[in-house]
């Protein structure tokens, strides 16, 4: 996919307007960039000036806002969401001959099947299905997210270079190397945080808040942790420019009221490059430790707003995902409700994103518990649950699935390799990892799935690369965890669509629950169709062969065990399995030790018979 369309504007130096050539064309869904000269000159271009475009075309009419790209450079993302003509005029506050009045059009040309095949951001921006419960891209395909954890990706962490040449793992290789190893383990999302606009190793011990109400300089930090890890990018580059107005702590706390876009020109090059290998980031503006100096010194919850606009207006018009803030520990940050009121803000006086891009946030322990549901946070598009590492956690989901009206759900931060009692990369983690993977997904996140490995020592979250570092994201990238990732879509979607109608059904399987509590072996977990005509159902390690109860009285069902170490089917009984007269079935034996589970095994029932009629649910 041809990312930048980048459409040449002619600014006259004697004229207010310029016009985009009749015959300019683009495929619809691909970035069509303006760019525009301010002809004034502003104290600080980033506050002081908004500027938007009112585009046109087939069955749209929408305000698109723009975004300051340094010097006297403002730009317009925008794109076709159907083919045909279209037509542009700008406008901006306050009035300027360089920004405002100008106007154009182009074409928006259709893509091929083959094209779409290719490369299936082709077919659009990301939307909930008709049910609300899961994911699909505009032209209705099914999308079913499986992503990963790069939080540090506009870092040096995941280096650029320019030019295409595979580099071996190791210290010399970059961005375009890792990805490519999740491309062939068909991962199509990346999770990331715009910038950590404060990060860097300073040396310098960490604290909190004193009684006085100074800020010190670790607030935003992990609690325990010395110094935070630099999070430059390849330039040495931080989204803000320092000093800040934090007072005594101006070379630490950045001034967010003065933006550095060169910093977002480089992670411009990973965003094209990711929606041209067909993967979707996930881009969350901040990390919540940033909020409490954010808000002590600066205009709350007018200045976050503002960068929430800048990160979703310079990203709107690629296939994405957004987010206000990556919301990990709400004991150490401002409360939700302030996040809240500049996420909210944000919608109120910007309009949701024009092309209809998704706001979800990453969460502890859910969103929904966070924020509220849409009454209360009428920003969410998704929901999610994350920092939660145990089986105990997956019932968020469930809750989540339960509300009206239905959002798409995943487990955004869920078991990362090498966490609990586990050694990254062991086939212990690996067994964790799959508990989070199919007991999240049947628990309701019909949406998909995010991966995380490194436990607390880094890894691919941090993009560690330090010298000492035990876990370095050359060799954590190759865990075997990841790879098996892909088994999960394989059984998930192996009826096709139906997965988006299931329903979780834990409690219909007995024994469920034989493990601990605040672990990850002995429970088992599954879903339903209404019909009652398909249940997938998954088995931890260490679970007792169990009874199915709630299938159709008298059904005949073909029962196939699937391996998700190694994606492979077998049937569990030559005949298939009979349901009583009471929805009963007796669950066939595991398939290498059949009273218990010596590892963990997904199960998949599909009715081939109906003796009785279906009847009511008590």
């Amino acid at each position: 996919m041809t990312i930048i369309r980048l459409v040449a504007l002619a600014l006259l130096m004697a004229s207010a307007h310029g016009a985009l050539a009749a015959d300019s064309s683009a495929h619809v869904w691909e970035k069509v960039e303006l760019t525009f000269q301010a002809r004034q000159s502003f104290a600080n271009p980033y506050t002081d000036v908004t500027l938007w475009v009112d585009l046109e075309g087939p069955g749209f009419q929408r305000r698109c806002y723009g975004f300051w790209d340094g010097g006297s450079t403002f730009r317009v993302r925008i794109l076709a969401p159907a083919a045909g003509r279209w037509s542009w005029r700008s406008g901006s506050s306050p009035s300027d001959p360089g920004l405002n009045g100008l106007a154009g059009s182009f074409i928006a040309r259709p893509w091929t099947e083959a094209e779409k095949a290719a490369n299936p951001n082709r077919r659009g921006m990301v939307r909930p299905t008709a049910n609300g419960r899961a994911f699909e891209y505009a032209d209705g395909t099914p999308f079913f997210l499986l992503g990963d954890t790069w939080w540090a990706l506009g870092t040096f962490r995941f280096p650029w270079f320019d030019d295409d040449r595979p580099r071996p793992l190791g210290p010399k290789a970059g961005f375009k190397d890792f990805l490519r190893i999740r491309r062939a383990q068909e991962f199509n999302c990346i999770a990331l945080i715009a910038a950590f606009p404060q990060w860097a190793n300073d040396g310098r011990p960490a604290s909190l808040d004193t009684p006085d109400g100074t800020v010190l300089r670790a607030a935003w930090r992990q609690a325990g942790t010395a110094s935070a890890k630099d999070m430059t990018n390849e330039l040495g580059q931080r989204a803000f420019l320092f000093p800040g107005k934090a007072p005594g702590f101006e070379q630490v706390m950045p001034d967010v009221e003065r933006l550095n876009p060169a910093y977002f020109q480089m992670l411009d090059k990973k965003m094209d490059y990711l929606n041209a290998q067909g993967f979707v980031p996930f881009i969350e503006v901040a990390r919540r430790d940033i909020g409490q100096a954010w808000k002590r010194f600066y205009p709350w919850p007018e200045s976050y707003t503002r960068y929430i606009q800048y990160v979703f207006s310079r990203y709107q018009a690629h296939i994405a995902l957004f987010s206000p803030i990556h919301y990990d520990s709400p004991g150490k940050t401002v409360p939700a409700e302030e996040w809240n009121r500049a996420a909210s803000g944000y919608l109120e006086q910007y309009g949701p994103p024009p092309f209809g891009t998704l706001l979800g946030n990453n969460a502890s322990p859910s969103s929904l518990r966070n924020w509220g549901h849409v009454d209360r946070a009428p920003w969410l598009g998704f929901h999610q649950i994350g920092n939660r590492r145990t089986h105990d956690c997956y019932q968020l989901l469930t809750e989540i699935c339960r509300t009206n009206p239905p959002l798409p759900a995943i487990n955004g931060e869920p078991y990362y390799d090498g966490m609990e009692d586990a050694e990254p990369g062991s086939d212990r983690a690996a067994l964790y990892c799959r508990s989070a993977i199919y007991g999240s997904v049947l628990s309701g996140g019909w949406g998909g799935h995010i991966y995380g490995a490194g436990g607390w020592q880094g890894g691919l979250w941090s993009g560690e690369v330090e010298p000492a570092s035990k876990y370095p994201i050359w060799d954590v990238i190759q865990y075997a965890s990841a790879d098996q990732m892909r088994h999960l879509k394989a059984f998930i979607l192996s009826e096709g669509r139906r997965f988006q109608d299931l329903e979780p059904a834990a409690d219909q399987v007995a024994p469920n629950r034989s493990g601990k509590p605040n672990g990850l072996t002995g429970w088992a977990f599954a879903a339903r169709t209404p019909a009652r005509d398909l249940f997938l159902l998954y088995f931890e390690q260490e679970c007792p062969r169990a009874s199915l109860s709630g299938a159709l009285p008298g059904a005949g069902y073909r029962a196939q065990w699937f391996d998700p170490r190694t994606g492979q089917w077998a049937d569990a009984d030559p005949n298939a399995l009979r349901a009583d007269s009471t929805g009963q079935i007796r669950l066939p034996p595991f398939p290498r030790s059949p009273a218990q589970s010596d590892a963990d095994w997904a199960l998949k029932l599909v009715a081939t018979s109906v003796l009785q009629s279906p009847r009511s649910e008590p």
